[in-house]
């Protein structure tokens, strides 16, 4: 997940990048589901030369994510989740990893970067890439282990390739917006009613101790660089008063992200859309229930916590065309 989050997490704090994800608990909690958030999109100018070295080394796959790769796919096949809507099937994907544990900061582990591929643990970020490229393999019946590692590459790094650790999406307004670049998602926030999020969007500059990976100056001046051209970005979000009302745009395996009041984020948590019959729920990796989750109805969930202000909604697209 993003270096912001994880940072927020450590502080117990409400965050948005992808090394983290912040999920406060009862000491934040003003309704029974109350859990994180994350965030939009902006520019997608490219980082530093000196951040782009190559860094292609890759954590091998564990026993773990080999036996619940292996589950999926097969479930997949036999109940022909491929003929599925495409956000009926990352709903199927996600559901399968309902009561799998909560991990933060597994991205910053390593000291230098590295493609962390694992379905052992999440953070709310990974959640949402791990899920993804697994819907894109089933749908395109790429299911070998390389399609899957492949495409969490895609969904992490600046125009889908890994290299330092500037080349990660930090932010979620630039994972989106650079994913959205490439065709992978759709922002519908603004079209389903939302307005204009006035945030400057800074945390990781001015908290710079709080990352080792930004004691290099490279590495700052590139952080730096990319903020600024976030700050060129229109964002959009749907206020919390207001998500119920936008539960018509909404379909199954949406990605919410959750807009914060926090200085210097955009987001604090992410997740997708649990749609059903009988509710509009939240799907998420979940800080304070550690472990992925279904929160029951996704407004109530957001206004159990006062930093999350409301959600940014983007829409998977279907790889399928």
């Amino acid at each position: 997940m993003p270096a912001v989050l994880a940072f927020l997490l450590a502080a117990l704090l409400v965050v948005p990048a992808l090394s983290g994800c912040t999920d406060p608990g009862p000491a934040e909690a003003r309704a029974p589901e109350a859990s994180g958030a994350a965030a939009p999109p902006a520019s997608n100018a490219l980082p530093n030369a000196g951040e782009l070295v190559a860094a292609d080394t890759l954590v091998a796959l564990d026993a773990e994510t080999k036996a619940l790769f292996t589950s999926v796919i097969e479930r997949a096949d036999v109940e022909e989740w491929a003929t599925l809507p495409y956000g009926e099937l990352v709903q199927k994907v996600g559901e399968m990893m309902i009561g799998q544990p909560y991990i933060g900061g597994l991205l910053d582990e390593p000291a230098t970067e590295t493609l962390v591929v694992t379905l052992r643990a999440f953070d709310c970020v990974l959640y949402i890439e791990n899920v993804l490229a697994l819907a894109n393999a089933i749908a395109t019946g790429q299911t070998d282990h390389a399609s899957y590692v492949r495409g969490v590459r895609e969904l992490r790094y600046r125009g889908g390739e890994m290299g330092a650790y500037c080349s990660r999406l930090h932010y979620f307004s630039d994972w989106i917006r650079d994913n959205e670049a490439r065709g992978t998602l759709t922002n519908i926030t603004e079209a389903s009613g939302g307005e204009a999020f006035d945030k400057r969007i800074d945390f990781m500059s001015t908290h710079r101790d709080a990352y080792p990976h930004l004691a290099a100056d490279s590495s700052y001046a590139c952080i730096v660089d990319m903020e600024a051209d976030l700050a060129g970005t229109e964002l959009y979000y749907i206020p919390q008063n207001r998500i119920a009302q936008a539960y018509g745009f909404m379909q199954p395996g949406d990605i919410i992200a959750t807009a914060t009041s926090i200085g210097g984020l955009d987001v604090t948590h992410t997740g997708f859309v649990h749609k059903t019959a009988a509710h509009t729920g939240f799907m998420h990796a979940s800080l304070s229930s550690e472990q992925v989750k279904i929160s029951d109805d996704l407004q109530s969930y957001v206004q159990g916590i006062k930093s999350q202000v409301g959600i940014v909604l983007v829409r998977p697209k279907d790889p399928r065309g």
